[in-house]
């Protein structure tokens, strides 16, 4: 046997092996749960019932994610730089300067935010690029709580995976108006008066939307208010993937 290809194919053959061994824990990466950092706390909204225990059980579910929430906003810089995604929650005050320019650097950097309810709120007038940069709009008023339903716009979106075209809820119905100096929006699903409903406005609002960040994935949750919500499948199946494409999974 002549030597010299008998040991080209020997040494091609150990080289495609360590090729497959270092492959793995890539894969093996993937599969981890996602580092969720929740930011809750404010007026108004029962943060810890419906967003660090439901939520957070939501979303650990099955080990999908893991989930760190704190309810001072301010306190959140212990937590931030290991999180695949910050999912905030909060109407509470972001003061200190510094965690503001953590969440624009988590931003920069590519990694995911999911934007929830009452934080895409207009609630901070002396930050106004949280609204027209990370939110690219926001809401400055909502229906009385009540009944309205939520039509998917974007079926073929995996943020819309496993949820019904259109179903109905109990929920305070957001006023979200894109704003047109920020980056945009791709709305995926939009929210209407449902036909028993009694009071609000008759115009269509954004219910879940994609803002067209450059650098990272953002998803506006609109929904949210209490169980009505919260304990729905449907909620929950746009939480978790909403998470998943943010976190990019």
């Amino acid at each position: 046997m002549n030597r010299i290809p008998f040991l080209f194919l020997l040494a091609t053959l150990c080289l495609s092996l360590i090729h497959c061994k270092t492959s793995s824990p890539k894969t093996a990466k993937a599969g981890k749960p996602i580092r969720v950092l929740m930011v809750g706390g404010g007026t108004s909204h029962n943060f810890g019932m419906w967003y660090r225990n439901v939520d957070g059980q939501t979303l650990s579910r099955d080990g999908f994610a893991t989930v760190n929430y704190v309810g001072d906003p301010d306190s959140m810089m212990a937590f931030l730089p290991q999180a695949d995604v910050l999912y905030l929650s909060n109407n509470r005050p972001i003061t200190d300067p510094a965690v503001r320019q953590a969440i624009m650097a988590h931003v920069n950097a590519g990694k995911g935010l999911l934007i929830a309810h009452a934080a895409m709120w207009y609630n901070w007038k002396d930050w106004p690029e949280y609204n027209q940069q990370i939110v690219s709009g926001g809401s400055r008023g909502h229906d009385k709580y009540g009944t309205f339903d939520v039509t998917v716009t974007e079926t073929g979106h995996p943020i819309m995976k496993g949820v019904d075209p259109k179903f109905t809820l109990k929920d305070e119905r957001y006023y979200y108006i894109p704003d047109p100096a920020g980056p945009g929006v791709e709305v995926l699903a939009s929210s209407s008066r449902s036909a028993g409903a009694v009071a609000g406005s008759d115009k269509i609002f954004p219910s879940i939307f994609v803002v067209k960040n450059p650098k990272a994935r953002i998803v506006g949750l609109a929904l949210g208010h209490d169980a009505e919500s919260h304990n729905i499948p449907n909620y929950q199946a746009l939480l978790r993937n909403s998470v998943a494409w943010v976190g990019r999974r």
